[in-house]
């Protein structure tokens, strides 16, 4: 999103992404620090918090300090993933006219890389919206697919992907359109992509009879739903293709303010976390070069003085910086990854043998390496050991990292490490915004949802006493007549009930609906956040609308039995 102050105010802010020496107004520790923080701002706590215990605040880069746009940055990935499926993987050349709609998926997402399907499920993995494609899939064959089985599907297998993160959007869209593609085009995706269970039932029929293998061949083939499995691991691969050859981070860096939004809070935030006595480290999978020229726009000295030369100004901020740490793997102390010190000038790897690691072998310690300047704070690789030490921490629960993907910043540093988290979440802002402006509509949800309560009640009860009570002519005639009103009483409430419901949610995505909900049941994103993150919020520079020392704690937790009593 584009910067902003708490306020709105952006007069006092000097220089690009206000590197300049006035404060930032909306900045909590500024003389026009606001107490009251727009709901869109707000940092929301799922477990406590305490800022006083807290000595190291470390930060991704990529969607946390710097938030790409997702109408120019995706659409890049996008058209960069196509272009290397036709030209890299044989796939039709009309592909290259297809477009990205980037507004159209959501992240919280499963696909189901077998059947073609994309999910949006509650917190307990039941499917509530599914899409073959962009088909809507009907109840009763989601049912069938979902909800038909013996044994529950954990959805967490290798058929499985999960999207839960910024970067993922455009490859699910993509996915989907491939499966229409295929779906209405027989034969124009390469047939082999297509066919090896085929294979592989003729090399196990070996010495069976030519026509009992085309029979089973036959039968199999309309037995078996069709696989779409390869189309994901093929954009996959595409998009592998495109970040390894370096294409997107290229065009990035030539017309940076193209992709990434400004943002006048982050410096502020930062130059805050520092006064107030933490050490603050970034921890980043990208390498250095590009980290460089991401930092120097995030903290506005690209264009200090009229030169856009990159410069290291940006350092300044930071006690640390990590590159290329290759996350999730990184937040693993079992993981015995080279720690190397980065020259900034040159980016050359300082401590390394004709680009060989110094040897470690025998050293089963986490030593830092030696021929470390003292003054050299970036480092490549490593593992979280070398940056405990770094940060010279006593416990790993004095750490608050704040990132924006859950499974490669959040789980692990919580779930392994204990470290505190921050889940940077944009899309919330939104979403709280218009809850907060949908209050008549809940009640009114409310209310229509316990009116049909009350009327399927009364309905059970009457029939009840049909079926099981002595009742002569003329009872069983008043409670029929009775029912029958009911009965199309509850299916009028019903009718209006789901009619705003879908309404309601459609104010939030036309296609998915609320975020953090399906139905009434919490999301499986939002169960994610609930488990995984300490604390979550909009935009990493809403940090710094809050004192350095605040003790951040939750609301209380309300069983089913509590809510309607208290």
């Amino acid at each position: 999103m584009d910067g902003y102050s708490a306020d709105g105010v952006m007069s006092g802010i000097q220089g690009t992404n206000g590197c300049g020496d006035a404060q930032f107004p909306g900045l909590w520790s500024s003389p026009e620090g606001r107490q009251n923080i727009d709901i869109g701002k707000q940092i929301f706590c799922n477990s406590a918090v305490n800022m006083k215990n807290i000595v190291a605040v470390g930060f991704d880069m990529d969607y946390t300090l710097a938030q790409y746009k997702a109408d120019t940055f995706e659409s890049l990935a996008y058209d960069g993933t196509v272009e290397k499926l036709v030209s890299n993987l044989g796939y039709p050349a009309e592909l290259l006219k297809w477009s990205f709609d980037w507004t159209y998926m959501v992240r919280g997402l499963v696909l189901d890389k077998k059947r073609g399907n994309i999910l949006k499920m509650d917190r307990h993995k039941y499917v509530k919206v599914a899409y073959h494609g962009f088909r809507l899939i009907s109840k009763n064959e989601k049912v069938s697919t979902y909800g038909n089985s013996f044994v529950r599907d954990a959805f967490d297998g290798p058929d499985y992907a999960h999207i839960d993160t910024l970067f993922s959007l455009a490859e699910a869209y993509l996915f989907a359109q491939l499966v229409d593609f295929k779906d209405n085009n027989p034969g124009k995706i390469p047939e082999e992509k297509d066919c090896n269970w085929l294979k592989n039932i003729h090399s196990i029929c070996r010495g069976i009879h030519l026509i009992a293998i085309n029979f089973l061949v036959l039968t199999l083939a309309f037995q078996i739903q069709v696989c779409y499995s390869h189309l994901y691991n093929d954009v996959r691969s595409a998009v592998d293709m495109c970040h390894r050859d370096g294409t997107l981070k290229t065009l990035v860096a030539k017309d940076i303010k193209k992709y990434i939004n400004e943002d006048n809070s982050i410096v502020p935030m930062l130059k805050m976390l520092k006064t107030s006595g933490r050490a603050v480290f970034l921890v980043t999978n990208s390498l250095w070069d590009y980290t460089n020229v991401v930092m120097n726009f995030v903290c506005g000295t690209q264009t200090k003085n009229g030169d856009s030369s990159p410069s290291l100004d940006w350092l300044q901020h930071f006690d640390f910086v990590i590159t290329g740490s290759a996350k999730p793997g990184f937040f693993h102390d079992v993981n015995r990854a080279n720690l190397f010190a980065v020259e900034t000038e040159s980016g050359k790897l300082i401590n390394t043998d004709n680009g060989t690691p110094l040897a470690q072998v025998g050293c089963p310690d986490l030593d830092l390496p030696d021929h470390i300047p003292k003054q050299c704070k970036v480092f490549q690789g490593g593992n979280v050991g070398h940056l405990h030490k770094l940060l010279n921490v006593g416990s790993s629960s004095q750490v608050l990292y704040v990132g924006d993907h859950i499974y490669g910043d959040i789980l692990r540093s919580k779930k392994i490490l204990g470290w505190r988290t921050m889940l940077v979440v944009p899309e919330l802002e939104k979403e709280v915004q218009v809850l907060a402006s949908s209050r008549d509509t809940r009640k009114k949800l409310q209310l229509l949802r316990s009116e049909r309560d009350q009327i399927e009640d009364q309905t059970h009860h009457l029939k009840w006493s049909l079926e099981h009570e002595n009742l002569d002519v003329g009872e069983k005639e008043k409670i029929s007549a009775k029912l029958e009103v009911l009965e199309g009483q509850r299916a009028r409430v019903r009718a209006a009930h789901q009619e705003s419901q879908r309404i309601f949610h459609q104010k939030f995505h036309p296609v998915w609906g609320q975020l953090m909900k399906t139905g009434y049941q919490n999301s499986r994103f939002a169960h994610q956040v609930e488990r995984f993150a300490c604390l979550y919020t909009s935009q990493v520079g809403n940090l710094g609308l809050y004192s350095p020392a605040k003790y951040y704690r939750p609301s209380e937790d309300f069983m089913p039995h509590e809510a309607d009593i208290l």
